[in-house]
């Protein structure tokens, strides 16, 4: 299981730098390297054993995946680099803190009124 457990670690690390930043893409006089916010699960799973062998025994087990959210790139053009976020992820993902947050907001404002 020691064995299992760092091959795991081993590959975690090595797919979470390639996929939170991507290759970079050399276009005209400026250099792209993209750059994303990252999730991902796991799963595991188990065999129970029956204590009578003529019965069936118990297994039962689970999965994950993973979520990429593109959130911008570093630009670089004339020796100067800079980080160039992409708007419209940045919105999608803003969206539901602005809602929670305002939400909260009202609930104090009320309960301050009070």
């Amino acid at each position: 299981m020691a064995s299992l457990t760092k091959q795991l670690a081993d590959t975690v690390t090595q797919v979470g730098v390639h996929s939170a930043y991507g290759a970079p893409v050399e276009t005209g006089d400026a250099t792209i390297m993209p750059v994303a916010c990252t999730w991902y699960g796991f799963g595991a799973g188990e065999a129970g054993i029956a204590e009578d062998p003529a019965e069936p025994g118990d297994g039962s087990g689970g999965g994950g995946g993973g979520l990429s959210i593109p959130v911008g790139a570093f630009v670089t053009r004339d020796s100067s680099t800079r980080f160039e976020p992409n708007v419209i992820a940045l919105l999608v993902v803003a969206t539901p803190f602005v809602w929670v947050a305002g939400r909260a907001l009202a609930r104090i404002i009320r309960a301050l009124k009070r």
